[in-house]
This record gives structure tokens, sequence and C-alpha cells, in this order.
């Protein structure tokens, strides 16, 4: 996937939904690498409140500027398993974190330790969520969403007109 002498970082989650906490990693991320792999992880068991098809929409509309100006790229794809495997796939030598508090530090310290066994060739970055979005969570912006309440300071419009119709379907 990536281009010759292109630095390509491998960022991964369930984006279900993209919060600004998620943009926030990938615009920072153009400071370590040229071109940043959104891997959504994709499960056959999990079913996602938006679809693949609709997160990688959003996930590229909501980057598409940022990649610009940092004269870099996004693209999204699909994985199962490891990710480890997901990121050699992509041709990255750099696997992305976002880290939101010292509870996120605690498990990821874990899988950097466990990636370093299983790809010594990947080194993963760490990238502390900016002040204001350590609170954002999938998660809870689904939750907010699915009992009617407002979550637009923690997503994108587009991304919270998907939800909400989303939320709407259902009822």
């Amino acid at each position: 996937m990536g281009r010759s002498g292109e630095r390509v970082g491998f960022y991964s989650g369930s984006f279900d939904p993209v919060t600004y906490g998620h943009l926030d990693i990938i615009g920072r991320s153009f400071r370590v690498v040229d071109h940043v792999v959104v891997g959504i992880g994709v499960s056959a068991t999990k079913k996602p409140t938006l679809s693949f098809e609709e997160r990688a929409r959003l996930i590229k509309e909501e980057t598409e500027e940022m990649a610009r100006e940092a004269g870099g790229r996004v693209t999204v794809v699909p994985f199962q398993g490891l990710v480890v495997d997901a990121a050699h796939k992509a041709g990255a030598k750099i696997i992305i974190r976002g880290l939101r508090g010292p509870a996120d530090y605690e498990y990821e310290a874990q899988m950097v330790g466990m990636n370093g066994i299983l790809a010594p060739d990947i080194e993963t970055v760490f990238l502390t969520a900016a002040p204001g979005m350590q609170i954002i969570s999938s998660t809870l912006v689904r939750q907010i969403a699915a009992m009617g309440g407002e979550i637009e300071k923690f997503v994108p419009p587009s991304v919270a007109k998907a939800l909400h119709k989303r939320f709407e379907e259902e009822d």
C-alpha cells in the first residue's frame, strides 16, 4: 500500500462511530507518517451500529482535507485478526495508538509487548488525546445518541446525522 519512501502508519479501531478524538489522532499522525491506513476491525459475531461502508465513508470524508493540508493521505481498510498482520498487509512499519489516559496506557503497554514479540519490525507510537478529547468514547457517544441526546460536541455533523438516522430507524 505504501508508495516508495512513504512512511505508513496503521491506526486500528472499531470507529463506531468515528469521533473528534479519533480525528485528532489521525491529524496528528501526519507528524510521524505520510500515509495513515485506518483499519476498521470487522467481526462476524459483533453487529456494529454503523456498517463498515458507512464508517469508511465518514472517515474518508472527515480526513480528506486534513490529509491534503498535511501533504499525506488516508486510506480505510477492513481487517480481522491480529493488528500486526493487518499492519504488515498495509505496508505499515508503525502502529498508531491513541491514549485517553492512564487506564488506556495499562492496556496498550501489554499490547505493545505482545506485538513486539509477534512483529519486531513494527514500532508502536502513542499519541495522547488532546485536552478536551480525553473523555470522548465511541461507546458513550452511541449510548447518548440511542437516548436521543446531543452528540455534536463529540462527533462531526456528518457522523451525528448518520447516528441519529440509524437510531430513528430502530424506533
